[in-house]
């Protein structure tokens, strides 16, 4: 898989270490280039100075080509323009962005970022959300994850019921078109319904195939 990760502070050198340990192709944007060093000795991926939502730095990082991409420098500011100029402008189909203060939430939520806040944020919570591509992380509380995402074709014609596990995944409420409501379990869903749900770490395996990729 492809990667570029922006920021090489503590996090960011080493989730690059880590997807680097499994193989993966990592290139690494820092605009200080003296923040390299954070990188391991087994780290074999490409670094680049330069601005994270700069697009000629994107391009030269190979961004189109990009299968992930994590914003987690120090600044919120930040991190959301290269996560919006990634999604956006060059079409990364999984971005994950670091959040500081919770305030910023809303706007998160809004644009339809998946993002892990600051005062839990370690390097491995990010590389798994990078690996799985599930969809949009809103919150966390232990191992149950609350999160979003847009139903794929297998959730066509399912009821709510069918869907859900016990003690493990449940549905809190369905967008769909301009409506948005709380469904009974004989609720049917439609490929394309956004999913708003809480759901415990050992059953994403369970439901991924109901997540849009």
């Amino acid at each position: 898989m492809n990667v570029i990760v922006v920021g090489c502070g503590r996090v960011g050198s080493q989730l690059s270490t880590l997807l680097s340990i499994e193989g993966h192709n990592v290139v690494v944007i820092d605009k200080d280039p003296e923040a390299f060093k954070r990188l391991g000795s087994v780290f074999n991926g490409v670094t680049l100075k330069g601005l994270g939502f700069d697009e000629d730095i994107l391009e030269e990082a190979g961004v189109r080509e990009c299968d992930a991409f994590a914003a987690v420098t120090n600044l919120d500011n930040t991190n959301l323009m290269a996560a919006e100029v990634a999604r956006k402008i060059f079409g990364v189909r999984h971005v994950v962005a670091r959040l500081y203060n919770p305030v910023r939430e809303r706007t998160y939520t809004q644009l339809g970022l998946d993002y892990v806040c600051g005062t839990t944020l370690v390097a491995e919570v990010l590389m798994e959300k990078i690996m799985a591509g599930h969809g949009h992380h809103i919150a966390s509380v232990g191992d149950v994850e609350v999160v979003q995402f847009l139903g794929s074709s297998a959730i066509e014609g399912k009821k709510a019921s069918e869907v859900e596990i016990k003690h493990r995944f449940r549905i809190a409420a369905v967008s769909r078109g301009d409506a948005m409501f709380i469904p009974d379990p004989d609720t049917v869903l439609h490929a394309g319904d956004r999913i708003l749900g809480s759901v415990k770490e050992d059953a994403f395996a369970k439901i991924e195939r109901y997540m849009e990729e």
